[in-house]
């Protein structure tokens, strides 16, 4: 396996030349919107490497080894000594598609020596947990599916997605990798600390938390926030929410809050939040996310693979406005613990796909540093 890099930041730079890199199989991409608004720079892709699958989408920043960007395009172009890459793509206009799509992929890409799926997706028009049910009505949980929602920086006005074509609206992508020679391995972890107490959500719909103990989501969470409550909806993005099925906190992904509706008291979130969860109240600690993006590193690392290794970061949005100037200490975490010998790219998203730590299923996470590992064992 042999991985070529490039940035877009003004003009097209190599990062490794002599990487050996003449014929990839697969080529992803993640860049700001406004560049990606320029069909040039897919064209600019397809020219250098005609013959590859070209995967990518927007982002709320980009990711390249250990320097987190922004308004660039960063490019890793993948050449598989041995694995096989099958890819598959479909357009939504409505969220309630969301399973249906999933499961449409999964079925597509689902055949004899499937070893694991990237999937890259839109980020507005997708309702991501659905999706995730839906690849995992179709595909064995022993199969990891990894990947991530596509960004808009802070705006949440519109995502695109590439697939063998220009970044358009709408678009969910999937990769799928075959054969015996690949090695994936994953983590995703948050790092968020818990306070006040457990509530149980006792009135929901879909996304959408009404209730908490019976009492008004919204009454409740301002109440948690105290002077952070007048700066909402954009201080939700520091207080995300634990949810877990009863007596099962070892289960608990992280829910961000989208927007918050004064009228009925409601708060969107970026996933299902099923009646019945219990629910926390989570905050930021600067250096628990930063030990939490490590901790995701160790749960990827490969222990027997070859040198060369490619680092998929896809950390959530809200990460990096907390962190702040401090966001590459958490692309520096992951660095330190896979090495200088792996290649990292990656971008900040709209949530997070991975198999749960625990459960192993895969989850729709938000608020994590989720990591995909790819190397190949030498035949």
């Amino acid at each position: 396996m042999k991985v070529e890099k490039w940035l877009w930041d003004t003009t097209w730079e190599c990062i490794n030349p002599g990487s050996g890199v003449t014929n990839p199989q697969l080529v992803l991409f993640f860049g700001g919107t406004d560049v990606l608004k320029s069909p040039q720079y897919y064209q600019d892709l397809k020219d250098r490497y005609p013959q590859a699958n070209i995967i990518g989408c927007s982002t709320s920043g980009e990711i390249l080894d250990d320097e987190v960007l922004d308004d660039t395009i960063v490019v890793a172009a993948i050449e598989f000594a041995y694995t096989q890459i099958d890819v598959a793509s479909v357009r939504v206009t409505d969220s309630t598609e969301s399973f249906t799509v999933g499961k449409s992929l999964g079925e597509r890409l689902n055949r004899e020596g499937l070893r694991g799926m990237l999937v890259i997706s839109d980020g507005q028009h997708v309702n991501g947990s659905e999706l995730v049910q839906g690849f995992n009505q179709v595909i064995d949980a022993n199969i990891p599916i990894t990947g991530g929602l596509a960004g808009d920086a802070d705006r949440f006005e519109v995502t695109h997605v590439s697939c063998n074509c220009e970044p358009t609206s709408g678009l969910i992508a999937a990769v799928g990798f075959y054969g015996d020679q690949i090695q994936i391995g994953h983590g995703s972890f948050g790092g968020w600390d818990a306070f006040g107490p457990t509530r149980r959500i006792t009135r929901s719909k879909g996304n959408i938390l009404y209730e908490l103990d019976g009492k008004p989501a919204l009454e409740l969470y301002k109440k948690y926030l105290g002077e952070e409550a007048k700066n909402l909806p954009g201080s939700a993005l520091l207080f995300p929410l634990a949810i877990y099925p009863a007596d099962n906190p070892d289960q608990a992904v992280v829910r961000t809050i989208l927007t918050i509706h004064e009228a009925d008291q409601s708060m969107v979130f970026a996933g299902d939040v099923p009646e019945g969860y219990t629910a926390q109240l989570m905050m930021a600690n600067f250096d628990r996310l930063v030990e939490g993006a490590a901790e995701a590193a160790k749960l990827a690392h490969l222990t027997e693979s070859s040198t060369t290794k490619l680092a998929i970061l896809i950390s959530c949005v809200g990460r990096k406005l907390v962190l702040g100037q401090r966001t590459a200490d958490e692309v520096e975490a992951v660095q330190e613990i896979l090495g200088d010998g792996a290649h990292q790219i990656g971008f900040y998203s709209y949530g997070e796909i991975s198999p749960h730590r625990t459960m192993g299923t895969c989850n729709l996470h938000n608020q994590t540093m989720t990591i995909t590992l790819l190397s190949e064992h030498e035949a």
